[in-house]
C-alpha cells in the first residue's frame, strides 16, 4: 500500500535532517514524483545540495522496512564489486516511514557491453562469502516478512526459511489444502539430493528485471535488494522469471564464475520460493503457477 503525498511540514522535516546529515544547509527546490513499483510512494528531490532520490511508505504497516532495504544496499556496497545507491538517511516522522538515496540517472543504454559488465559484477558480488546460510536479521521481499534464520544446510535453510513459511501463508488463505502440502513434501525429501554443495554466497534476493539500473556513471547498479546469503542459483533463477536477461548477462556470469552443471534443471526450484510470494500477495494465476513448477520438479528429479 503506498502512502499518500505528504503535506510540506514533512519535506520542511526532511530538510532539517538533511542538512544535519550532510553538515550544510539542504534547501529542496522541486518535488517530482517517480513511478514505478507497487509498494512505496517514490520522488526526486531537486535540492540546493544536489538530487535525492526518496521513498515513502507506513511506518506502521511495514516496520523497519527502510531500514532493513538498507542494510541490505550497505552490504552490497561494502563488497566493492557492483554499484548499489549510497543510503542517505532512513526514518520516520509521525506515521511516515522514509528512506533517502542519492539520485541515480539511468538512461545509459543496455547494450551488449552493460550486460556482459552485469554478468562480471554480479559474479564478483557472489565471491563474497560468509559462514552460514541466512542474514543476521530478517528483511522483507515484496510487502512480507523474510525469515533469514542462519543455517549450516542450504537445503534446511531453503526448506524451513523459504517454502514452509509461504506454503504455510498460502494454506491459510485458502490457496492450497492437503495435497498440495504433499507435494511439496515430497520435494523437501528430494531437496539434499538435487542441490550441489556451495559455500553461503552474497544475494541480491530479488533480482527482476525491476531491481537494477543502467547508469551512465556507475553502469549496472542494484536497487531494492532482498539480500542474504544463500546458493547463487538463486539469483540467477530469479533472473529468468519473467523472460531472462541478455545471453551477454549470463555468458559474462559463467566465464567469471561457473555455476555447477546441471544448474538450469534446478532453475524452477528456485523461481517456487518468488512464485509462492506472488501468489500469497496476488492470487490469480501464480496459485496453479506454482503447482506446475512443483510438479515438474517432481517429474524431473524422480519425486
Amino acid at each position: 500500500m503506498k502512502h499518500d503525498a505528504p503535506d510540506s511540514r514533512f519535506f520542511t522535516l526532511l530538510e532539517f535532517n538533511l542538512s544535519h546529515q550532510t553538515g550544510k544547509p539542504v534547501k529542496i527546490t522541486d518535488v517530482t514524483p517517480v513511478y514505478g513499483g507497487d509498494i512505496n510512494s517514490s520522488y526526486r528531490l531537486r535540492t540546493t545540495a544536489g538530487d535525492f532520490f526518496v521513498k515513502l511508505n507506513d511506518a506502521q504497516l511495514y516496520p523497519g522496512m527502510f531500514r532493513k532495504e538498507a542494510r541490505g544496499l550497505n552490504e552490497i556496497r561494502s563488497t566493492g564489486s557492483i554499484y548499489a545507491p549510497q543510503v542517505i538517511l532512513t526514518g520516520e516522522t509521525d506515521d511516515v516511514a522514509y528512506l533517502v538515496l542519492e539520485y541515480i540517472p539511468h538512461d545509459a543504454p543496455r547494450d551488449r557491453a552493460f550486460w556482459r559488465e552485469f554478468g562480471e559484477k554480479l559474479a564478483a558480488m557472489h565471491r563474497h562469502t560468509h559462514t552460514y546460510y541466512g542474514f543476521d536479521e530478517d528483511n522483507y521481499i515484496g510487502t512480507l516478512i523474510q525469515i533469514n534464520t542462519p543455517s549450516a544446510s542450504w537445503p534446511d535453510f531453503y526448506i524451513e526459511n523459504r517454502l514452509k513459511p509461504q506454503v504455510k501463508m498460502a494454506v491459510n488463505k485458502g490457496l492450497y489444502g492437503p495435497a498440495e502440502v504433499a507435494l511439496f513434501e515430497r520435494l523437501y525429501d528430494l531437496m539434499p539430493h538435487i542441490v550441489p554443495e556451495e559455500l553461503p554466497h552474497l544475494l541480491h534476493g530479488d533480482l527482476w528485471g525491476g531491481n537494477f539500473l543502467a547508469s551512465p556513471a556507475h553502469g549496472p547498479v542494484l536497487i531494492d535488494p532482498a539480500v542474504y546469503y544463500g546458493h547463487r542459483e538463486v539469483d540467477l533463477a530469479m533472473t529468468l522469471l519473467f523472460g531472462g536477461f541478455e545471453d551477454a548477462f549470463y555468458d559474462a556470469y559463467h566465464a567469471a564464475f561457473p555455476l555447477e552443471e546441471g544448474w538450469r534443471d534446478r532453475i524452477p526450484l528456485y523461481q517456487l520460493y518468488p512464485l509462492l510470494v506472488h501468489a500469497n500477495l496476488f492470487g490469480g494465476s501464480y496459485v496453479p503457477s506454482v503447482i506446475r513448477t512443483l510438479r515438474r520438479l517432481l517429474a524431473r528429479f524422480g519425486g
